[in-house]
């Protein structure tokens, strides 16, 4: 929370609604990892399992990244339009190491891209 105030996509601020969200997973890093603030963000429950998941990830610059599997009318109904995927901020150089491994990491491709 010293680092993010509010779900980048949603808005929402209230703690209680918000969930910390690892970029590098807990279970690919390490115990100073797990615990940087860098490399969490604050996510509303559905956007989390989005992200989490692998059907969205972001962009150095914020853009939403949507995974080719993502199920579009789900995401619509959770607030990410696949057609227009927001652009929530710039990141910082420490969160964008980390984005860079979950889109490396986590996002999941389409097994017609990874044939490529």
């Amino acid at each position: 929370m010293a680092v993010e105030h509010a779900c980048r996509i949603t808005h929402v601020a209230r703690e209680e609604h918000l969930r910390a969200s690892h970029c590098k997973p807990w279970r690919d890093s390490s115990n100073e990892q797990r615990l940087d603030g860098e490399n969490g963000l604050l996510l509303t429950p559905s956007i989390d399992h989005l992200f989490d998941r692998g059907f969205i990830s972001f962009s150095d610059d914020g853009q939403v990244i949507v995974s080719p599997v993502a199920h579009g009318d789900s995401l619509r109904m959770m607030g990410v339009d696949p057609e227009a995927p927001p652009s929530v901020g710039a990141f910082s150089s420490v969160q964008r190491q980390y984005l860079d491994y979950h889109r490396d990491n986590v996002l999941l491709r389409s097994s017609f891209l990874e044939r490529l």
